[in-house]
């Protein structure tokens, strides 16, 4: 197996990638948040300013897992609905398609679709096997591919690159190692960094650093974090269920998930039929 990157080669990486910055909204939407008590009317209107946010918070509330009975055409509704940490994740997410070209933006748009299915699939999964904080789930599966459009950014040919690495995936090579080799970084150091400078806890940052690294997770009997784990383990779960590997890696299997399925579904006490069914339920859902 490859070896990580030293920290000079990530610096030396870094410098060719500008991290977007939190737009204006996001500061003052989160002033507002560390108040003792959030507006959620304050939320509102500064969101209601920005159409794109508008349309992406409506679509997303209008989805089928709220499975509401009318469609709400209301901001002030949808906040209320999602509260308040979700709504920041979501235009947290939105600020780096900002920073895109409008080729580019062609380009992801099956990344973009990718990261809320996996998102409302990672809540669903944390629902199912009782993990306490779903919201985290959430915004694990919402951010942990943010390296990607910054990478495809910097190396024009980087999806190519993608596709190679999820061709080679397995127990002795991970997704990251051919990115390591061809492009001396990864998309889940990348999306580590944007994370951590947008404040994000650090254990959701570790999981974003590491979610292409499950195999020695899940191998290790040392008593690694079990908060960690847990998250890793929703998020490949979820990953696999959205078919990231078909829909990132144009690939018709997934390599990845075949060298740790067995460890992920024994550490959170799915069988395998538990998982499909889920998988099931999950796709009847619409996400997958």
């Amino acid at each position: 197996m490859a070896q990580d990157l030293s920290a000079e080669q990530i610096q030396q990486v870094l410098q060719g990638i500008s991290v977007p910055p939190q737009p204006q909204i996001m500061v003052d939407l989160q002033m507002e948040q560390f108040l003792p008590n959030p507006d959620l009317k304050t939320i509102a209107r500064l969101i209601s300013q920005d159409p794109g946010l508008s349309g992406a918070l409506l679509k997303i509330v209008n989805s089928p897992f709220f499975g509401l009975a009318n469609r709400i055409a209301s901001i002030q509704q949808a906040v209320n609905l999602l509260g308040c940490n979700s709504v920041i994740n979501l235009i947290n997410a939105q600020s780096i398609k900002g920073e895109m070209s409008d080729e580019t933006i062609v380009t992801l748009n099956r990344f973009w679709d990718t990261a809320q299915d996996v998102a409302m699939t990672c809540l669903t999964l944390a629902k199912r096997i009782g993990y306490q904080a779903p919201d985290e789930a959430y915004t694990l599966g919402l951010f942990h591919n943010c390296g990607i459009p910054l990478m495809l950014k910097r190396f024009p040919d980087y999806m190519t690159v993608l596709e190679e690495a999820y061709f080679n995936a397995g127990s002795e090579r991970r997704v990251v190692d051919t990115e390591n080799r061809l492009l001396n970084t990864n998309h889940a150091v990348v999306g580590y960094f944007t994370a951590k400078s947008w404040n994000l806890p650090l254990h959701l940052c570790e999981a974003i650093a590491n979610h292409h690294n499950a195999l020695s997770f899940f191998e290790d009997d040392t008593g690694r974090d079990a908060q960690l784990k847990t998250l890793m383990a929703i998020l490949k779960m979820a990953e696999h269920i959205c078919a990231s590997y078909r829909v990132l890696g144009n690939q018709s299997e997934d390599h990845e998930w075949n060298s740790i399925q067995q460890q992920v579904l024994e550490y959170v006490g799915l069988t395998e039929y538990d998982f499909q069914t889920l998988k099931e339920n999950i796709h009847d859902l619409g996400a997958g």
